[in-house]
C-alpha cells in the first residue's frame, strides 16, 4: 500500500485542527472503556478515601438516572458548549448548519437526523458541543442529542454526556425534555430558552453500520417510535440531513452477507452498540488511521411537522405521520443534495 504524506507546508492552524480532531475523536471512541478503566484504577489502587469516594458516586449516579433520567434543564455549563478549542474541532472538517425555516420557542421538537454516519459528528457538534451557530438561528430554542441510555450509568462518561448537552433516548427521559412548559414565566425557563428541541439519530446503529463514504443509506422505514412520542408528547417532528456525514470515516468493508456483517449484528443485538471498524487517515498521512477526512458535513434543517397530540396514538395517524416524515426526508434531500454532494446526479437517498 503506497502511504499519501501530508506535504511539509501545511499551515499551522490545519495542523492545530488535525491535532485536536484527532484527539476528540480517540476520546469519542474510548470514552466508555476508558470510563470503566479510571473506576477500575481508583478502586484498585486508591486509598481507602478515594475508594469510598468512587463507590458513592456509582451509587448517586445510578440512583439518581433511575428517579429523573439522569436529566439536566437548560443548556448545562455554556464555557462547555461553545469555546474557541470546540470551534477548532467545528472549523476541521467544517461542520456548517442551514435553516431552511423556523422553529418557533413555543413547542418542543423532535430533530429527527440522518444519517448516522460512524459517529454522528455532525448533529453532536452542532447541537451539543458547539451550539452557538444554532443559538443564532434558532432562537430561545435549547438544542439536546439523544444517545443510549446506558451511557448514562457509567462513572465519569455519565457527566462529560450531559454537559454536552447529551440525554437518555429512554422513552422517560424523551417524555421529561418534550413535556417540559413553554411558558416564558416557568421556573425553569429562566435562563431565557422556553423550548427543547431534541435530536435523535433514528437509524442508530443499524444505520451506523450501512455508512460508507458517498452512500446515503438510512433506516427509517419501520422506524416509528419517535412518530409516538412526538404525537403522545404534541412536540413538532423536524427532519435534519446532515450531507458529508458518512464522507468523513470509511469502515471495514462489510456486505450484508458477510461474516464480519453478522458478527457486528450480533453484538449491536446484545450491547445496542455496532462494533464498526472505522477507516480514516493520520495525523501526517492521507491513507490510514483513526483521524476523519477533512470533508465538509452541513446539516439542513427542515421545516416541522405538526401533530395533534393523543396519549394513545391511533395506528393509521401514526402510519400517516410517519409517512409525511419520510416524504420530508426525501424532499429535503433532493432538494439539497446538489449543492452539497460531489456527485448529485449519482447520489441517491436509500430508506431501509
Amino acid at each position: 500500500m503506497k502511504i499519501e504524506w501530508a506535504p511539509a507546508d501545511v499551515p499551522l492552524d490545519r495542523r492545530l485542527q488535525t491535532l485536536v480532531t484527532g484527539i476528540f475523536t480517540l476520546f469519542f471512541f474510548s470514552l466508555p472503556l476508558t470510563s470503566f478503566a479510571l473506576v477500575a484504577l481508583f478502586l484498585f489502587y486508591g486509598g481507602l478515601v478515594i475508594r469510598t469516594l468512587v463507590v458513592i458516586y456509582t451509587v448517586y449516579i445510578v440512583v439518581d438516572h433511575k428517579r429523573n433520567y439522569s436529566a439536566l434543564d437548560g443548556n448545562g455549563f455554556m464555557w462547555n458548549r461553545t469555546n474557541p478549542l470546540y470551534n477548532v474541532y467545528r472549523n476541521y472538517f467544517p461542520v456548517s448548519l442551514v435553516k431552511t425555516a423556523d422553529l418557533p420557542p413555543n413547542k418542543n421538537y423532535i430533530i429527527a437526523s440522518f444519517p448516522h454516519g460512524i459517529l454522528g459528528t455532525g448533529i453532536c457538534i452542532n447541537m451539543g458541543l458547539e451550539i452557538s451557530h444554532w443559538l443564532k438561528l434558532f432562537p430561545q430554542v435549547r438544542p439536546k442529542v439523544g444517545t443510549l441510555d446506558q451511557h448514562f450509568v457509567i462513572p465519569f462518561l455519565r457527566d462529560l454526556l450531559r454537559w454536552w448537552g447529551l440525554v437518555s433516548v429512554s422513552k422517560a427521559s424523551l417524555n421529561y425534555y418534550l413535556t417540559k412548559s413553554n411558558d416564558p414565566k416557568d421556573p425553569t425557563n429562566r435562563d431565557g430558552f422556553t423550548s427543547n428541541a431534541v435530536a435523535i439519530l433514528v437509524g442508530g446503529a443499524q444505520e451506523a453500520l450501512d455508512s460508507h463514504p458517498g452512500q446515503y443509506i438510512i433506516t427509517l422505514k419501520n422506524r416509528k417510535g419517535f412518530v409516538k412520542m412526538a404525537i403522545r408528547t404534541g412536540s413538532a417532528i423536524v427532519p435534519s440531513i446532515s450531507f458529508g456525514e458518512v464522507d468523513i470515516f470509511d469502515q471495514v468493508d462489510n456486505p450484508p452477507d458477510s461474516l464480519l456483517r453478522r458478527l457486528q449484528t450480533l453484538v449491536k443485538k446484545i450491547t445496542g452498540i455496532s462494533p464498526l471498524i472505522p477507516v480514516g487517515r493520520g495525523f501526517f498521512n492521507y491513507t490510514f488511521g483513526f483521524v476523519p477526512y477533512r470533508r465538509p458535513i452541513v446539516q439542513v434543517v427542515g421545516a416541522p411537522i405538526e401533530v395533534v397530540q393523543s396519549a394513545q396514538p391511533d395506528t393509521d395517524y401514526v402510519d400517516k405521520i410517519h409517512a409525511k416524515v419520510v416524504a420530508a426526508v426525501e424532499q429535503l434531500f433532493e432538494q439539497h443534495k446538489k449543492k452539497y454532494t460531489a456527485n448529485a446526479a449519482k447520489t441517491k437517498l436509500v430508506i431501509n
